[in-house]
């Protein structure tokens, strides 16, 4: 609407000209909220109430007498009340825009004489203290003014003699050395750990070129077990087949030994056998045919000996049995003699030697004598026949 005006949230309208004044004031403060505004009648002007900035340079003399520039910032406004509105509506309603200039004025003053009453040190020790007093003595001039002070803050102090800087200096040049030593033991840390990392890097390296080594060696290891593979198989397939030549040659070798044996030596051994059994026998039977006549000649001689008793004891005695048994002892030799004769002259291998031949030639020179004493004991079977005049001679079978 025309005659309706409203202020902005950061706005104070005063209305002058209306009789509804309050506070003492000539005109009606209207904030947050519309309002008619009657014209010719009635005048409305804003006043504003954002927030505002004052930059403070001044040259303070110290406590020390050390000239300092001092550089704050303030930061105001006018109040929200209607007293603050009021009392600055007078004094900057038309001259806003100076009213940085004269608050930092005030500020200013405030700031020479906080900070003539301290040291150096506690000036810029105690930044904060400087600014509360800054703030608390101008209170009284800002309240007047209806201003608000939000803050105040020092940001820099420089002095032309230098009596910062030589204050500063030891504790700079502790902090430089510091630095530098900071600095060499980073560096000494940063070269140690470059060495250490060098190192590391080394050391892996060498450990990367032993297995790479490694790998190849077992590599070419494992090719050249694949190239003496064949070789190899070629090798112990040449090895068998001389281990087959070989048992096979001595299976040759023995069964040529077989044959030899069965179809040489043995028949060689056999032969030599039924020589040497051919020649013991012909010596057997030569020292048999000896033997023979050695023993058929004193049988013969013997029995002539008892023929020759018995006949005559049979003359003597008459006894005809004795003449007839002296007959066939008479004859005895000749049977004697022809029986070891016949022996002798028979083609006969005689296994025990001279001693069957012996066995034999008795035996029938026995037969005979047995046959004399059964003559004897037919003739006298309790008397034995005197021969020349004395007894028969008795013949006792030895065997």
């Amino acid at each position: 609407m025309f005659f309706w005006h409203v202020p902005a949230p950061n706005e104070a309208m005063l209305i002058s000209g209306s009789k509804g004044q309050t506070l003492d004031t000539q005109f009606r403060i209207v904030t947050g909220h519309g309002s008619f505004v009657l014209p010719v009648k009635q005048k409305a002007r804003m006043l504003s109430l954002a927030l505002r900035e004052a930059e403070i340079t001044e040259d303070c003399v110290t406590q020390q007498g050390i000239r300092l520039n001092v550089r704050a910032v303030a930061v105001f406004k006018v109040g929200d009340d209607a007293v603050s509105i009021a009392n600055a509506a007078r004094r900057f309603l038309t001259e806003q825009e100076q009213m940085e200039e004269l608050a930092g004025r005030i500020f200013a003053g405030h700031l020479r004489s906080i900070v003539g009453g301290l040291t150096v040190e506690q000036i810029i020790r105690e930044r904060n203290r400087v600014s509360q007093e800054v703030i608390a003595g101008s209170h009284g001039e800002m309240e007047k003014l209806g201003i608000v002070v939000d803050a105040l803050q020092i940001q820099e102090i420089d002095d032309a003699t230098g009596y910062i800087k030589n204050l500063a200096a030891p504790h700079a040049a502790a902090v430089a050395s510091q630095a530098r030593i900071a600095e060499a033991k980073a560096d000494q840390e940063a070269s140690q750990r470059e060495q250490q990392a060098a190192a590391l890097k080394a050391e892996y390296e060498r450990d990367t070129a032993i297995k790479r080594a490694g790998f190849l060696a077992e590599t070419e290891q494992y090719n050249a077990r694949a190239a003496q593979a064949g070789p190899l198989a070629q090798a112990r397939a040449s090895h068998e087949v001389i281990e087959e030549q070989t048992s096979l040659a001595e299976r040759q070798a023995a069964l040529a030994a077989q044959r030899l044996e069965g179809e040489v030596r043995r028949p060689a051994d056999a032969e030599a056998y039924r020589q040497r059994t051919l020649a013991e026998a012909a010596r057997d039977r030569v020292k048999f045919e000896a033997d023979g006549n050695a023993y058929a000649e004193r049988t013969i001689a013997q029995a002539q000996a008892d023929a020759n008793s018995a006949r005559a004891a049979s003359l003597r005695d008459g006894n005809q049995e004795l003449i007839a048994a002296n007959r066939i002892v008479e004859n005895l030799p000749a049977l004697a003699d022809a029986a070891a004769r016949g022996m002798s002259g028979a083609d006969l291998t005689v296994l025990n030697g001279t001693d069957g031949v012996n066995e034999m030639a008795a035996g029938v020179v026995g037969q005979g004598l047995a046959i004399l004493r059964s003559l004897q004991r037919g003739a006298n079977p309790m008397k034995p026949p005197a021969v020349n005049g004395k007894a028969a001679p008795r013949i006792t079978d030895t065997n």
